[in-house]
This record gives C-alpha cells, sequence and structure tokens, in this order.
C-alpha cells in the first residue's frame, strides 16, 4: 500500500508541476533570401522570400542522418519540402536551362562549410552553411520539384558531389563545350553546386577541370522522399505574418481517454493544410495527423490517449504565396495510468477515515461528559 501511495503521490506531483508551467510562446520562423537573374546574361535581379517553420526544421532534425552507402544519398533529396521554391521560380524562368540555373544561383548563395554528418535541404537552409553533397541535395530538390529529371554524381576519390540534369536540348550559356554523363540512355549535363559568385558562377554544362575525366558513381532518385509534414513558403514579396493557435479539451485525461484539440488560423483561410505534431517526454516531435482548416480557419482533431506521460502538441501551417508559415504554442496535456484512478479513490477512503478518526479522538479527549440528574427520593 504504501509503494502504491507514493507512486500516486509523485504522479501528482509532476501533474501539477506541469498543468501550471507557462505555456510556450509563438515558436519561431527561419528567413533566408536569395537573389536571382533573368538569366546568366540578364541584369535584372529577383529577390526570393524563403520562410522555413521551426516545426519543419526540428522535424528534419529528428529525421536519421545514417549513410551506410552512396545509396543513402538519395533519402536527402526532398523536393516536397522545398516545392514552393520551384514554383516561384517556374514563374520567371520560361524553360529548364534558365530553371536550373537559377538554382544554382541559389545553392551558390550559402557560405561553404564542411559539415558532418549530411542534412537535408531545410537544415541547410536554416543554418545558412553546408558543403558539395548538401548543396547538390537542395539542387537535385528545388529541380526535381520543378519537373526536371535530376541525378546525383558521387565522386569518391575526390570526396566531391555534384548533379547531373536533364535538358531537352544542349545549355546554350555554358562558356565551356557541354559536359554530361548518359544514365538509362538519358544525357544528364552536369551542375556543379559549390562557388560562392553566384552571378558568374558554375552554369548547367560546366564542369570543374578536376573532374572533366573522373568516372562519377550515379545515384539515381528513385528513393527521394515522396511527402513532407510541411513546405517552406517563399515569395518574390515579403511574407506577411500569420499565426496559428491550439488548445486542448483537458489538460489531465486517465489513459484511454480522449482529448479534443481544438486550433484556428489567422487569417482566417479556408480549406488550409494543418500539421499537428506529438511527442510524450523527452522524444523527438512526431506527427500525429494532418487536417484542413474550415470556412472559419478553424480545425479539430480527437486524440486517443493510448500513452501515459507528459505529451506535448503544437499545429503548424506551412504558409503560402502571401503569408508565411508558423507554428502554434506547445499544449501540454498530461496522461495517467488507469491504476492512478484506483489510488485515488483509495487514498481520498484513507483520507475520510483518517479525518473521522480524528475527529472521534478528539472528541473524546476534549469532550465534557453529561451531567448526572439528582436521584429523588423515594
Amino acid at each position: 500500500m504504501r509503494q502504491k501511495l507514493s507512486i500516486m503521490l509523485v504522479a501528482i506531483t509532476v501533474t501539477t508541476a506541469v498543468l501550471f508551467l507557462p505555456q510556450q510562446c509563438f515558436s519561431n520562423s527561419y528567413t533566408a533570401s536569395y537573389y536571382l537573374l533573368e538569366n546568366p546574361l540578364s541584369s535584372k535581379q529577383y529577390k526570393l522570400n524563403i520562410v522555413v517553420p521551426q516545426s519543419l526544421y526540428e522535424y528534419y532534425i529528428g529525421k536519421s542522418h545514417k549513410q551506410t552507402s552512396p545509396e543513402d544519398f538519395a533519402k536527402f533529396v526532398t523536393p516536397y519540402a522545398l516545392k514552393p521554391i520551384a514554383d516561384k521560380l517556374l514563374e520567371i524562368y520560361s524553360n529548364p536551362e534558365d530553371f536550373a540555373n537559377g538554382v544554382l544561383m541559389i545553392v551558390h548563395q550559402i557560405p561553404y562549410s564542411v559539415t558532418l554528418p549530411a542534412k537535408y535541404p531545410v537544415e541547410t537552409i536554416v543554418e545558412n552553411c553546408g558543403d558539395c553533397d548538401l548543396f547538390s541535395y537542395i539542387a537535385a530538390s528545388i529541380m526535381k520539384a520543378g519537373g526536371l529529371e535530376v541525378i546525383l554524381l558521387y565522386y569518391e576519390d575526390q570526396a566531391h558531389m555534384n548533379v547531373g540534369v536533364h535538358l531537352p536540348n544542349p545549355p546554350r550559356y555554358a562558356r565551356t563545350p557541354a559536359y554530361y554523363v548518359v544514365y538509362n540512355g538519358v544525357r544528364y549535363y552536369i551542375a556543379e553546386c559549390t562557388g560562392d559568385d553566384w552571378t558568374k558562377g558554375w552554369r548547367v554544362g560546366e564542369c570543374p577541370e578536376d573532374l572533366m575525366h573522373v568516372t562519377p558513381q550515379i545515384i539515381g532518385l528513385e528513393n527521394c522522399e515522396e511527402w513532407a509534414p510541411g513546405q517552406v513558403s517563399a515569395s518574390y514579396k515579403p511574407l506577411s505574418s500569420s499565426a496559428i493557435f491550439l488548445t486542448a479539451s483537458s489538460t489531465f485525461v486517465l489513459q484511454g481517454g480522449v482529448v479534443t484539440l481544438m486550433g484556428q488560423l489567422s487569417p482566417k483561410l479556408q480549406n488550409k493544410s494543418i500539421t499537428i505534431y506529438v511527442r510524450v517526454g523527452g522524444s523527438t516531435w512526431d506527427i500525429l495527423a494532418v487536417t484542413k482548416t474550415d470556412s472559419d480557419g478553424k480545425f479539430t482533431w480527437m486524440w486517443n490517449a493510448k500513452e501515459t506521460g507528459i505529451c506535448q502538441f503544437r499545429a503548424s501551417w506551412s504558409g503560402d504565396g502571401d503569408y508565411a508559415g508558423t507554428d502554434s504554442p506547445i499544449v501540454t496535456v498530461a496522461v495517467m495510468p488507469t491504476f492512478f484512478l484506483t489510488l485515488l479513490v483509495i487514498t481520498a477512503t484513507l483520507v475520510c477515515v483518517g479525518i473521522l478518526f480524528l475527529l472521534t479522538a478528539t472528541q473524546r479527549r476534549y469532550g465534557v461528559e453529561e451531567p448526572k440528574l439528582p436521584e429523588i427520593p423515594s
């Protein structure tokens, strides 16, 4: 009995502490901006603004970064997450070569730094540094999201990577004879992703001299990531801020109970995808659900509390061409095991018995005896 009571007291203490913790402030979003030329020979510039919700960044931090063979490189190519960038590039580039060169202009603006282990494109954009493989993952992701056929080219002895991209016609902006590799009967032109001069850097079809006579290992992207819980926001104009709110129907629930998660997107936009994340204790964030907003920008989700512990939730919106994506504050729910209710009843009973015993003992100790009536002589 003592052991059960100790467990219950610990549970009450933890629950009370959690429920009275202040809710986290709004999550941060990360911003980055890149410049683009209308084409490599043009002086007309565009400024592309990108916003990454914190939840999306942490999602990729929590994914496996393990690489055991070159075949693992493909998993770091994430077209879906970067598709808004590709969509914006397609607004100003009318042909595949200009589009691919626009992508190279972006990666040429990210500072070079040898980075281990490998990272996903969203991580590289947020942290604003990387090396040849990280730049190649970003370039391949955007190109593939824009509809181009892309492969990764790995030069093992040179410890280098770049990209091969298929074009319907030979590159017209290459300043040297165009270099390419053939994969499955298709010609892929070299796209070198390193270099810090985005206005005059490497163009599609140009190959670094030390790689001209090297045969790279070709990694197809059939196994690249097909979906992500969110996307970056991208626009040529400053993105307006947005907000998302999340509440829970209860901050305390017994295992097996149901909690309703309710939220509101501001501005009140309809049919927008909202990702709800959950984590239990100190674990990483997992995707709980993806739902849609109604005509008032509201959304709900019913959650069955199967696991015990301190559970945290947050909602995320990826944004669009007008509004930056954002995350909600974190909402905390304490899930207690079912035996907690039994212990609570036992404790309440013991407390009542103890109070009754105390009252009885007090009455006996301080109580006044009833006076005896005098006897009436007969």
